[in-house]
C-alpha cells in the first residue's frame, strides 16, 4: 500500500477543525506504524499534540473503533497509567471526517511529553516495565462492560480465519511469487497443522489491546518507566494470551521484525524472565487457564504476524505499507524464525510462568 504525502499547509488545514488554539503548527511525521499515517504536532520546537489518519481500508468501523477508544479511555487514568485525552472537533466529536480531495477521519490526541518507545530492547527493565503496564492495562479494563466493545476487526487473531485467507493467497499468487515464498509456505502449513492441536478452550474474555508490541507502549526517557499503551485501534474483546504473545515476540526477540540475517533473532531468557516478573508485580491476575495459555500465546502471536504478512505479500501487497517488493516476505521470514525459537522454549516458558505467577 502506497503512502500518502500531506503537506504541512493540509494538516493545519486540518487542525483547524479541532478545538485547539488557531495558530501555524509544525509537523513531524512518525513511520513506525504500518496501517496509520502518524504525525507529531509542535509548536516550534515543543511537541504538543498527535495527529493521526485512521486508515478506513482495514478498519472500516471507524465510529465503532473510536467507541471503544473513547470508552476504554475513561477506565485507563491511574497513578500509575498516564492518562492520553482525545482532542474533540469544533463540533464536540472525537473525530474529524474529511470529505475531499478523499474519504479520511482524522483525530488528534494529547502528546505526553518526556516520553519515548523502542522498537527492541536489550535492557531488562524495559521489558519488566512492560510487563508491569500491560498488566495494569488489563487490570484497569476489568471493570469495562464487555458487550459496550465492537469487534473492528471480527477475528482478528483467529487462526481459521487467518489460515482461510492464506489459502485463497495461495490459490490467486502468480507463480513468481510462489517461488520465490516456497520455504515460507512450506513452513507456514506445517506450523499451521502444529498450532491447531495447541489451541487453548475455555479461557475468559478481556477487553485486550491486542496489538502490544513493544514500540506501543511509551516510556519516561530517564527512567524507563512505562507509562501507557498507545495505539488502540485493535481494543477489542479477546484473550490475554494474545497480548502476552504479541509482547513477548517484541521484548525477547532484540532484533528488528524484518531482519534478514536470522542468526540475530533471539529468544532472550532473561529478558523473558523480566517481563513474567513485570505482570507479577501487578498481583493475581490471571486464571490458571490463562497462565497455562500464555507459551501457546507466545507461539501462536509471531505466528499469526508472519503468516498475515506472507498472505499480503502473495496479495501484491495490499495491507501493510511497504518500503520494497518483498518486505512483507521478509517480515514473514523473520516472523517464522521467532515461531521456531519460541517453540523450543516452550518448556522454559511453562516453568518460569509457574514460578513467578500466581492465579487468582
Amino acid at each position: 500500500m502506497a503512502v500518502k504525502h500531506y503537506s504541512s499547509r493540509e494538516l493545519n488545514a486540518l487542525l483547524g477543525h479541532f478545538n485547539i488554539p488557531k495558530m501555524q503548527y509544525g509537523f513531524r511525521p512518525l513511520t513506525d506504524g504500518y496501517i496509520n499515517d502518524t504525525f507529531l504536532v509542535k509548536e516550534g520546537h515543543n511537541p504538543l499534540y498527535i495527529l493521526q489518519r485512521v486508515n478506513h481500508l482495514v478498519f472500516p468501523n471507524v465510529v465503532g473503533l473510536m467507541g471503544n477508544v473513547q470508552n476504554a479511555l475513561r477506565h485507563l487514568d491511574d497513578d500509575d497509567y498516564q492518562k492520553i485525552v482525545l482532542v474533540e472537533t469544533e463540533d464536540g466529536g472525537v473525530f474529524y471526517q474529511q470529505q475531499h480531495p478523499d474519504l479520511a477521519y482524522w483525530r488528534l490526541m494529547t502528546y505526553i511529553d518526556g516520553s519515548t518507545a523502542y522498537n527492541t530492547t536489550q535492557n531488562p527493565k524495559i521489558a519488566m516495565e512492560a510487563g508491569r503496564i500491560i498488566g495494569t492495562f488489563h487490570m484497569l479494563l476489568e471493570k469495562a462492560r464487555r458487550s459496550d466493545y465492537v469487534d473492528v476487526i471480527p477475528r482478528f487473531h483467529d487462526l481459521g480465519l487467518r489460515k482461510d485467507q492464506f489459502v485463497v493467497a495461495l490459490a490467486n499468487a502468480s507463480p513468481d511469487k510462489l517461488q520465490i515464498a516456497k520455504n515460507a509456505i512450506q513452513f507456514a502449513k506445517a506450523t499451521l497443522e502444529k498450532l491447531e492441536t495447541m489451541q487453548m478452550a475455555d479461557l475468559p474474555i478481556r477487553i485486550c489491546h491486542n496489538d502490544t508490541k513493544l514500540n506501543n507502549i511509551l516510556f519516561t526517557k530517564e527512567t524507563y518507566k512505562a507509562l501507557c499503551l498507545i495505539d488502540l485501534d485493535t481494543l477489542m474483546r479477546g484473550h490475554f494470551h494474545f497480548d502476552f504473545g504479541d509482547a513477548v515476540r517484541t521484548i525477547v526477540n532484540t532484533a528488528p521484525e524484518d531482519e534478514q540475517d536470522h542468526q540475530k533473532i533471539t529468544f532472550e531468557q532473561d529478558l523473558f524472565k523480566a517481563f513474567v516478573e513485570g505482570l507479577a508485580v501487578n498481583g493475581p491476575f490471571l486464571t490458571e487457564a490463562e497462565i497455562k495459555a500464555l507459551p501457546f500465546g507466545a507461539v501462536l502471536m509471531p505466528f499469526l504476524h508472519g503468516i498475515r504478512a506472507l498472505t499480503d505479500y502473495l496479495n501484491n501487497n495490499i495491507y501493510y505499507k511497504v518500503a520494497y517488493e518483498n518486505q512483507n516476505l521478509d517480515r514473514s521470514l523473520s516472523l517464522f524464525d521467532f515461531t521456531k525459537k519460541a517453540l523450543a522454549q516452550v518448556n522454559f516458558m511453562d516453568k518460569i510462568l509457574a514460578q513467578t505467577l500466581t492465579p487468582v
